[in-house]
């Protein structure tokens, strides 16, 4: 393994805190051999504080930080698209960010780092920009009561078709064009956008709305405009729409379905090669190393 180590330019461990150490791996020994590593560590709750060494998982992690405290509506059980806000958003892409800028200081100084990447800060973090609105009042400890969770120009609506659709036309200049398009703009209750008294009864005109024709009416009602309304699609039916087609996002490998890579350099489509097998490269790297 030091001899792996050796070769590299950084080393990723996802084991709870300890478990390299124990394993004579820590960071402290491998950087004597070899001071310009950078040491990621992927862990939920952190290297060190009362839960570093608590089992948890994705929801645990943004549940304890904030982070899920405005996922869905009000009066719903909190609950947000799996592993992406915790484990992928806050866990691996604060580790990506991590790597790379130890990766620069590397190049730089000699001197490599230790990266502490965990889930619980990460998504912690991934709300200041969010709790930053609540001095203008966009924000309230009070579910269902701010401009995002709460609005009726904010959430999904269920179609005829058992289909959803998406709203989230915040400016008054996209409201405009979404009450203009549902012939509502001389509505006395749709004049008043950021009142939240009037937000029931709006959202059950909107409930009642698109529950009367199907999802492919409203596509076509609200194609090509500001209305900010987007269909909510499975991801196995999401490279049917023109748009995506058209960036040849969603492609398959070995028949699995897979999104390309992000983001795009020069314009370039990535092509990545199929997932390696386990065990698939294992002979190929111990002999570059003996």
């Amino acid at each position: 393994m030091k001899k792996l180590i050796a070769t590299a330019d950084g080393l990723i461990e996802g084991f709870r805190p300890g478990v390299m150490e124990g394993l004579g791996l820590g960071p402290e020994v491998v950087h004597k051999d070899h001071p310009g590593l950078v040491y990621g560590r992927m862990t939920g709750w952190g290297q060190n504080g009362p839960k570093a060494k608590d089992a948890g998982h994705d929801l645990n992690y943004i549940a304890l930080s904030g982070a899920l405290w405005y996922a869905s509506s009000a009066g719903t059980p909190p609950f947000t698209p799996p592993t992406l806000a915790g484990d992928i958003g806050g866990g691996a892409l604060y580790l990506v960010a991590g790597i790379l800028a130890g990766l620069l200081r590397a190049q730089s100084t000699g001197k490599g780092t230790v990266v502490d990447a965990a889930i619980v800060d990460g998504s912690a973090h991934m709300m200041n920009l969010l709790m930053s609105t609540q001095a203008a009042g966009l924000l309230s400890p009070i579910r269902g009561e701010s401009f995002l969770d709460g609005p009726p120009w904010s959430r999904c609506y269920a179609c005829a078709d058992d289909e959803w659709i998406s709203v989230q036309c915040l400016e008054p200049k996209f409201y405009a064009v979404f009450i203009e398009k549902l012939d509502l703009k001389n509505d006395p209750d749709f004049n008043q956008q950021m009142d939240q008294s009037v937000w029931p009864k709006m959202t059950t005109r909107l409930e009642q709305l698109f529950s009367q024709y199907p999802l492919k009416h409203w596509q076509e009602l609200f194609e090509n405009s500001d209305a900010c309304v987007a269909p909510v699609y499975r991801p196995q039916e999401s490279n049917n729409h023109p748009h995506i087609a058209k960036r040849d996002i969603w492609f398959k490998v070995n028949q699995e379905l897979q999104a390309r890579p992000a983001p795009r350099f020069d314009d370039k489509i990535q092509e990545p090669k199929p997932s390696p097998r386990r065990g698939e490269h294992t002979q190929e790297i111990l002999n570059s190393i003996l």
